[in-house]
C-alpha cells in the first residue's frame, strides 16, 4: 500500500478528514494497509496496527464516492478481520460505518468525544503533581503504565510518538503514575495519549500540554468515561463530533488503577 498513500490522502480530503500526508505516512509505518483498486485507481483503504498477539486497532476505512455501494468497505473489513490472525479488534465508528461493523461482529463499548478549536488562550494553571518532562530511563515504565491502563501491547506505537512528542510525565513516590503527549497533526497539534490515576491529573497534564499552544488550532479525543468534556469546554476546546468505541472479540482489559483519558488518534486507539 506505500505506492497508494497520496491517493489515499486524497480520499481523506475528499471526506474533509484531517489527515495530512504525513499523518498517512506515520499509520502506515505502524501498521498494515490495505487498498482497492478499479481501474488503476484508489476505490478503498483500510489500515490495522498490531497490539501484541491478542488485541489490534483498524481504522482509516475509506471508500470512493465512485465505488459506493459495491461491498468494498465489507470486503475490506473482512480482510482486516482475517489478517489480524484471531486477535480482538478495536476500532471507533463513525455513523456511516456503524451498520457495517455491527454486521460484522462489532459491539459498542462506549463512545469518544473529539474536542477541538484554535486555543485563544492557555489553560488556567492547575496543581501539577510532580509533573515533568519525559527522560529517557521513563520509558520502562511508561511502557508498563501503558499496557496496563489500555489493555493493550503498544510499545511500537508508544516509541514512534515519543519520537516526535513533547511527553510530560506524573511522578508520585519515585514512580511514573501518568503521561501525555502533544505533538503536530492533522490541522495543528492533538494532544493524546493521555494516561493518569485520576481525571484531576489527566487534566493537569493536557493543561501543561495545551500552554504552550495558544492561539493554535488543538484537537483531543477522550473516552465517554473520562468526564473531562465539560472542563475541556471550559478551556475553549468545545465537542464537535463523536464516534461509537467498538470491539470485535473480547475487549482490553486494563489492570491497576490507571486510565486511559485521551487517545492518540481515533483510529490509533
Amino acid at each position: 500500500m506505500p505506492e497508494h498513500l497520496a491517493q489515499a490522502h486524497a480520499l481523506s480530503q475528499a471526506l474533509q478528514w484531517p489527515y495530512r500526508l504525513e499523518d498517512w505516512v506515520f499509520a502506515h509505518s505502524l501498521g498494515q494497509g490495505l487498498a482497492v483498486e478499479i481501474g488503476g485507481r484508489l476505490a478503498g483503504t483500510a489500515l490495522w496496527w498490531p497490539y501484541g498477539p491478542h488485541q489490534a486497532s483498524a481504522g482509516m476505512v475509506i471508500v470512493a464516492d465512485h465505488a459506493q455501494r459495491m461491498g468494498i468497505g465489507r470486503a475490506l473489513m473482512e480482510a482486516v478481520i482475517a489478517d489480524a490472525a484471531g486477535r480482538s479488534i478495536i476500532l471507533n465508528s463513525t455513523q456511516e460505518g456503524y451498520a457495517l461493523y455491527k454486521s460484522l461482529g462489532f459491539v459498542e463499548r462506549g463512545h469518544v468525544f473529539q474536542h477541538q478549536a484554535v486555543l485563544t488562550q492557555p489553560p488556567a494553571g492547575l496543581p501539577e503533581p510532580a509533573m515533568r518532562t519525559f527522560r529517557a530511563p521513563d520509558l520502562e515504565a511508561i511502557l508498563a503504565l501503558d499496557v496496563a491502563a489500555s489493555g493493550m501491547e503498544r510499545a511500537a506505537l508508544i516509541d514512534a510518538l515519543f519520537a516526535m512528542s513533547e511527553v510530560k510525565v506524573i511522578e508520585r513516590d519515585g514512580l511514573v503514575r501518568g503521561y501525555g503527549c502533544a505533538r503536530r497533526w492533522g490541522r495543528g497539534i492533538v494532544i493524546g495519549p493521555v494516561i493518569a490515576d485520576t481525571a484531576a491529573e489527566a487534566r493537569a497534564l493536557i493543561s501543561a500540554l495545551a500552554a504552550p499552544h495558544a492561539g493554535a488550532f488543538v484537537r483531543i479525543d477522550v473516552t465517554s468515561a473520562s468526564g473531562l468534556g465539560p472542563w475541556l469546554e471550559e478551556i475553549g476546546l468545545p465537542e464537535v463530533n463523536r464516534v461509537v468505541a467498538m470491539t470485535r472479540g473480547e475487549p482490553p482489559r486494563p489492570k491497576g488503577s490507571a486510565r486511559l483519558f485521551a487517545l492518540a488518534t481515533q483510529s490509533l486507539g
